[in-house]
């Protein structure tokens, strides 16, 4: 993440929106706060230890890849630069930074760096000095006790990489607690850290309608995505995305993940296809995640206004029924069972909807989960916790990254989809429990349409939800929209 720091505020240009240090200072006590109601840690000096990224080279030459600062240093520090280590004292939320010390023969290369008491003014950080003396200012606070980070994604499998340095030994270390604790406050978001996700969303929706007012047949899908890219960058100040972006045309809108290397967005696009666009921009370390679904020529044909109507109308049943308390396995059973009762209006499907739905169709035309938690990872951690509801087990809904009940303060997206999998929809008809739910004649008219995905990026409120996602979302107001063709946003 490439910051530029004003009186210890994040911000990229008068143009673009200015991040409180507040932010972290807030993030801080409610870590602190947390930690403090935990029985074990009563009358304990006890200090949270967190090590920042590292910058990642090419072996093979100098090359070095844009860094982006390790999540839950971010979240607690907000520090921008490599290297760096950070120690917060639970009982009174005294903050030490330690920044690397850059050899002077490396400045040619790499520039002056800051000074310490740049870097006070940077972080507002009384506490600051080089990573060399960790081992020294520990020995002098002498803590009962250093919480370390260790635990495991639930979406990835990998293990977060727990803090080290030479003299580590000497100290009792803690690294069970921790990492629960300060995932659990990154479910909830403050209203600091709406801001900043409120302004993601935003620039990242301009930039989908400037993608899409700019689309026509006969662009390559790398062309919007690179339309995309400079719009978040160049007027937005998003240096980074959340994730590879997807966009598909035609049969690529059945590939759930596309735009990966084999796969990097290449297709040209036809007149007649339907294109489905995943971007998300990223600003201050917090990712935006929205798609949008419209026909390459900006007119919907009948079979395209079907499937994208039935999708929109699984959205909007979920963002009608989201308040706290409520089951997110719920919420997707909800847009599984609205979707297959659009499919049965268009004729694709036949039959009882519940019965389709406890056969797993809905796995069929969705085989991912309706949204997840989002935050500073597009799919942000906390879904599955310990103590947390377990993953399901039933098609589609074991693809959900949470089955908790949802809470007031907390970032998700609601993504329902449909998709023409060939062979997916090969295996359903082969297995006689879904294939007597299938008009064959109807759906073979469908097999080259490849899919619809409307992802919204919302907040759970005290008594429902809010939709931070400005794009055209009708049927009437993206052709009207697209229409415009070289419109300016």
């Amino acid at each position: 993440m490439t910051c530029i720091s004003q009186d210890g505020n994040y911000s990229m240009g008068d143009h673009t929106l200015s991040v409180p240090r507040h932010l972290y200072k807030l993030n801080q006590e409610r870590l602190c706060k947390s930690l403090n109601k935990i029985p074990e840690l009563t009358d304990s000096d006890v200090y949270v230890l967190l090590q920042g990224g590292t910058p990642l080279s090419h072996y093979s030459t100098d090359i070095e890849y844009d860094f982006r600062q390790e999540p839950y240093f971010l979240w607690t520090f907000g520090v921008c630069e490599p290297g760096c280590y950070g120690l917060l004292q639970v009982s009174t939320g005294n903050v030490h930074l330690f920044f690397p010390k850059i050899p002077e023969e490396h400045y040619v290369w790499m520039g002056v760096p800051l000074d310490i008491e740049e870097y006070k003014k940077r972080y507002q950080v009384k506490n600051i000095s080089y990573v060399e003396t960790l081992l020294e200012t520990l020995e002098l606070l002498k803590p009962s006790v250093i919480l370390t980070l260790k635990g495991q994604n639930s979406d990835s499998g990998l293990t977060c990489q727990e803090v080290h340095f030479d003299g580590i030994d000497r100290f009792t270390v803690n690294n069970k607690i921790l990492y629960k604790t300060i995932s659990e406050c990154r479910v909830i978001k403050t209203e600091y850290e709406k801001e900043v996700m409120r302004y993601a969303t935003k620039v990242t929706c301009n930039a989908h309608k400037s993608v899409m007012a700019k689309c026509k047949p006969g662009l390559f899908e790398y062309q919007c995505e690179a339309n995309f890219l400079h719009y978040v960058y160049f007027v937005g100040g998003c240096r980074h995305v959340g994730y590879n972006n997807i966009c598909c045309s035609g049969l690529n809108g059945a590939v759930l993940h596309y735009g990966h290397a084999t796969e990097p967005n290449s297709k040209l696009i036809l007149d007649g296809d339907m294109c489905l666009f995943d971007m998300g921009a990223t600003y201050c370390g917090y990712t935006a995640d929205v798609t949008v679904s419209f026909p390459a020529n900006g007119k919907f044909t009948e079979d395209q206004r079907a499937i994208y109507n039935a999708v929109l109308a699984s959205n909007l049943a979920v963002m009608k029924a989201i308040k706290p308390g409520v089951c997110w396995v719920e919420m997707h059973t909800l847009a599984n069972k609205v979707l297959l009762k659009g499919l049965r209006d268009i004729k694709i499907l036949q039959g009882d909807v519940d019965e389709m739905y406890e056969a797993g169709l809905g796995a069929v035309f969705q085989p991912h989960g309706l949204g997840h938690l989002l935050g500073l990872d597009v799919h942000d951690v906390g879904g599955y916790l310990d103590g947390c509801p377990e993953r399901p087990t039933m098609p589609g809904l074991k693809a959900l990254r949470m089955a908790r009940k949802l809470e007031a303060g907390m970032a998700i997206t609601i993504e329902p989809g449909c998709y023409f999998i060939k062979p997916v929809l090969d295996r359903a008809l082969k297995n006689d429990d879904l294939a007597k739910f299938f008009n064959t004649e109807v759906l073979e008219r469908f097999r080259q349409f490849g899919g619809v995905r409307i992802e919204d990026n919302v907040f759970v409120t005290e008594d429902g939800v809010e939709n931070y996602t400005p794009v055209p979302r009708t049927v009437e107001e993206i052709e009207e929209w697209m229409s415009k063709k070289e419109a300016t946003v």
